[in-house]
């Protein structure tokens, strides 16, 4: 029923009500005669009521004329009361009129997450004499003399689909650093591209996409997951050797059964560590020069990485419920790398790789083992060069998630890792022969917020071709993180 005819309804009722209370107070003697006279007249008005309301679906319903109105038979004044209860709401606009579609730029999401690190070298050398190695990491550069506060990460993302078809992530670090801005003079904190590509979906299931930009490169299972999402503070160096910074400027292609995605999307519900949308199979090509690095080998790297999750219920026992992953990748690449004496080598070093992993995730006990073998770039003291020699390398991992206790999450943690090879992002590709042993906790006590304490033993040559031997030491670290 329209405004305007419950309106004209209301005011002929309101008129009728104050006519008859006054024709009620001059003959009392008639009064119960004009009861029934005017319940005749409720009775038409309700039917007028409901005509007017059928009337309202079909077209526009105009008002009734007032002279109509006014020649309505008298009724109490209570009758108002009545019929507004009985009269129903103006319906909100028309039901086939289309929604407006979002512009994309309404669909894009703002997130990201930082990182505040606190590094201690409890035991081992924190400063050494010129040619001997100091206790020091290529994954964290706050672990020197004068440790204390660092901001790891501080990512921002922009993300969000252009079309049904079409979806774009850009990720930014504030807390890069850039040296040589004065001699050897480090500056922190500036703004750096880390992600910025494009999914282009080529089917309405989305199972297969092509990625344009700079990206991860499918290489390693722990390079594929996010630092927000990793366990342990660093990734290690066996498996973060081949592609350090995990991101190289390309385009890549992967593929994801529905079957197959399903599982990962159960994991994500139940709240477990994952690797991120990468594709049950991917393939790739690449500069090969690394982040942000300029091309200068004028080929490309080629990358495939597999890596299928598979339900144990069936084996029952222990295993029921559980979920393993298992894989494998595989890069060619020829890489020029900074030398001593300035800028990049004039010759390109191969640099092939190739990688297997293998896990359970943690319900609530599990196990993640990753190993690469393959030839890279590397300094070798003997002939004081950069040559192509062989690496390898890995680590195994065992976890406990207490998902729900009383404080939140916790993960208990224990991973031992091992390297011998070349560290090709740093200058002259020094030698690095790796053994470190740590356990810690990682606590979530709400989505928002992870805090992870960690101690390491480690043994391991500094990533500088100048210097020799090997530091062992103890590190303790601890780092608070925020997702926004």
């Amino acid at each position: 029923m329209s405004t305007t005819a419950f309106r004209a309804a209301l005011l002929a009722t309101s008129l009728i009500g104050v006519a008859g209370s006054a024709q009620a107070q001059v003959d009392p003697a008639s009064q119960d005669a004009k009861i029934a006279a005017l319940q005749a007249q409720v009775d038409r008005l309700t039917a007028m009521v409901e005509a007017l309301q059928a009337a309202n679906h079909a077209q526009p319903v105009q008002a009734a004329p007032a002279a109509a109105l006014a020649a309505t038979p008298a009724q109490p004044a209570a009758a108002p009361v009545q019929l507004a209860a009985m009269a129903a709401p103006a319906p909100a606009a028309a039901h086939g009129a289309d929604k407006k579609k979002k512009a994309w730029y309404e669909k894009i999401m703002l997130r990201g997450y930082t990182q505040l690190r606190m590094n201690e070298i409890i035991s081992g050398p924190k400063s050494a004499p010129s040619g001997v190695s100091r206790l020091r990491s290529v994954q964290d550069a706050g672990i020197n003399e004068n440790g204390n506060f660092s901001i790891r990460r501080a990512r921002l993302v922009v993300q969000g689909d252009l079309s049904d078809r079409v979806s774009l992530y850009m990720q930014g670090d504030l807390a890069s650093s850039v040296s040589n801005q004065s001699g050897t003079e480090r500056r922190e904190n500036f703004f750096q591209m880390r992600d910025a590509y494009a999914d282009v979906f080529l089917d309405k299931a989305k199972t297969l996409r092509l990625r344009f930009g700079q990206s991860k490169v499918p290489f390693g299972w722990e390079n594929m997951q996010s630092s927000s999402n990793r366990i342990p503070l660093d990734r290690t160096d066996a498996i973060n050797a081949p592609v350090p910074g995990e991101r190289d400027l390309g385009a890549v292609a992967y593929f994801t059964p529905v079957k197959l995605q399903k599982i990962w999307d159960a994991l994500t519900a139940d709240g477990q560590k994952m690797f991120g949308n990468y594709g049950a199979f991917g393939v790739g090509v690449f500069n090969g020069q690394g982040t942000n690095r300029t091309e200068r080998s004028g080929g490309l790297m080629t990358v495939a990485m597999m890596s299928i999750p598979l339900k144990l219920d069936g084996l029952g026992g222990i295993f029921e419920g559980q979920v393993a992953e298992f894989g494998g990748a595989a890069m060619r690449n020829q890489f020029r790398p900074e030398v001593r004496s300035g800028g990049v080598s004039t010759l390109a070093y191969r640099d092939d790789h190739v990688a297997v992993h293998g896990m359970i995730y943690p319900k609530p006990f599990g196990i993640q083992a990753e190993w690469t073998w393959g030839k890279g770039p590397q300094w070798d003291p003997a002939l004081g060069e950069i040559v192509s020699k062989r690496t390898t390398g890995g680590y195994v991992m065992g976890m406990v998630r207490a998902a729900h206790t009383p404080v939140g999450q916790i993960i208990p943690f224990v991973r031992w890792q091992h390297y011998r090879g070349g560290w090709k992002a740093a200058i002259n590709a020094p030698r690095l022969e790796t053994d470190e042993t740590e356990m810690g906790v990682e606590w979530l006590p709400m989505k928002e917020l992870e805090v992870t304490v960690s101690y390491a033993n480690v043994k391991r040559n500094e990533a500088d071709e100048r210097r020799a031997g090997r530091a062992q030491g103890d590190i303790v670290r601890a780092q608070v993180q925020w997702n926004y």
